[in-house]
């Protein structure tokens, strides 16, 4: 069976992580270039086919139990001498970096690990110990704060470039819905692979899910820029039109753009 190489991340946001890229570059990373800037929560682990949708179901609902918290990055260390590697290590916020570990640290994203969870990111893997005590006192001053407000998955792709699929935002979804027939609400940046599927288009910057029982029963998609916002896509399941499903998704793309300081084009949706 089919099997996808991912693993479960926190990004380090623009600018921090151009910032970051250009250590890395100094240093000689190896996996400049084919791995963005990151926190590890779950490293590169196997997931069947027939399981990928059980770990989206994973993240979602880890993601609505976790709130959007801030992580101090200090001077490079090493793990020297039992591991050639150096990284920034987490000087505040590691608490809450574990506990978001803890929640996506399970069936089927657990994998057996052969080092301890240590909350960080890796700057340069399996370079010269000379390297990294000259990087330790080049840098010994630094330091720098980022805000973390999502999980990403990441999937390896051809000449082991990685690369984020799916982003699942902490907050707790919108569930709505009329007769007592609820539907859950997602917002996300990039579109959620089941979402996707359920489209079967391209991605775009923006997609809202309505989910009813884990089943996808409509989707919105469109994007902002500087001056507007545009929606290109409302799409719902037969029957969900008479439950307002299809306003709900529209409102809610209404309200991510409104946080963005644009509006939708008249006649839009």
């Amino acid at each position: 069976m089919a099997r996808s190489r991912v693993g479960v991340v926190l990004l380090v946001p623009s600018p921090i992580d151009r910032e970051i890229d250009a250590l890395r570059r100094a240093v000689g990373d190896g996996t400049y270039g084919r791995v963005p800037a990151h926190l590890t929560l779950v490293p590169p682990v196997n997931v069947r086919e027939d399981r990928f949708d059980d770990a989206l179901a994973l993240l979602r609902e880890a993601a609505g139990a976790t709130r959007p918290f801030s992580v101090e990055l200090g001077a490079p260390t090493t793990f020297l001498p039992d591991n050639p590697v150096l990284y920034l290590p987490v000087t505040a916020g590691a608490d809450a970096v574990a506990a978001a570990r803890d929640r996506v640290f399970k069936d089927p994203l657990a994998r057996p690990l052969t080092w301890p969870f240590v909350p960080h990111v890796t700057v340069a893997d399996e370079i010269s110990p000379d390297r990294i005590m000259a990087a330790q006192q080049a840098l010994s001053a630094f330091h720098v704060g980022i805000e973390v407000d999502r999980f990403h998955l990441l999937e390896e792709g051809p000449g082991r470039v990685w690369g984020p699929i799916a982003d699942f935002a902490f907050a707790a979804p919108a569930v709505i819905g009329r007769g007592g027939i609820p539907v859950e609400l997602t917002v996300t940046e990039q579109t959620d692979p089941s979402a996707d599927g359920f489209l079967r288009q391209r991605r775009e910057p923006v997609t809202v899910t309505a989910r009813r029982d884990g089943r996808v029963v409509g989707v919105a998609r469109g994007w902002a820029d500087g001056q507007a916002a545009q929606l290109t896509d409302v799409v719902v399941a037969d029957g969900e039109h008479a439950l307002g499903t299809d306003d709900h998704l529209v409102a809610a793309f209404d309200s991510w753009a409104a946080k963005r300081g644009v509006w939708r084009h008249a006649g839009d949706g």
